[in-house]
C-alpha cells in the first residue's frame, strides 16, 4: 500500500479551489466569454495538475500551479475583464492557489534540506 505525502493534502485543497473557479461563471451568471474560458481552462489544469501530485510528486507540477495562480491573479486585467463580478472571487480562488502551491514547494524543499541544529560547545 503507497503511503500518502503529508503535503498532498495542499493538493487536494487547490483540486477543491479549482473546482470552485470552474464552477464560478455558473455561481456568478458570467457573461464573459473570455473570463469563461480562462477560469475553465485554469482550473482543469490545475485540477490534472494536483491529481498527478497526489499520485506521482514532481515539483514542476507545483511550480505550474503557482503559474497558474500567478497566471488567474493578472488575467482579468490582460484579457480585458477586469469589471466582471467574478473577478474578485477568482483573484482570491488564485492567490490561495498560488500559495499553496509555493507552500508546498517550501515544504519539500525542507524536506530534502533540513535545516542543521545549531552544535552547542562543548565544555
Amino acid at each position: 500500500m503507497k503511503k500518502w505525502r503529508n503535503e498532498s493534502a495542499l493538493d487536494l485543497y487547490n483540486v477543491v479551489l479549482a473546482t470552485l473557479l470552474f464552477a464560478s461563471p455558473w455561481m456568478f451568471s458570467l457573461t464573459n466569454g473570455t473570463a469563461r474560458m480562462d477560469f475553465w481552462i485554469c482550473s482543469a489544469a490545475v485540477v490534472a495538475i494536483s491529481l498527478g501530485a497526489i499520485f506521482a510528486y514532481a515539483n514542476w507540477e507545483e511550480w505550474a500551479n503557482l503559474l497558474f495562480g500567478l497566471w488567474l491573479i493578472a488575467s482579468p486585467w490582460v484579457l480585458g475583464f477586469s469589471q466582471t463580478r467574478a473577478v474578485h472571487f477568482a483573484v482570491g480562488i488564485a492567490a490561495v492557489m498560488a500559495f499553496l502551491a509555493l507552500l508546498e514547494l517550501w515544504l519539500m524543499y525542507e524536506k530534502v534540506h533540513p535545516i542543521d541544529s545549531p552544535v552547542t560547545p562543548k565544555h
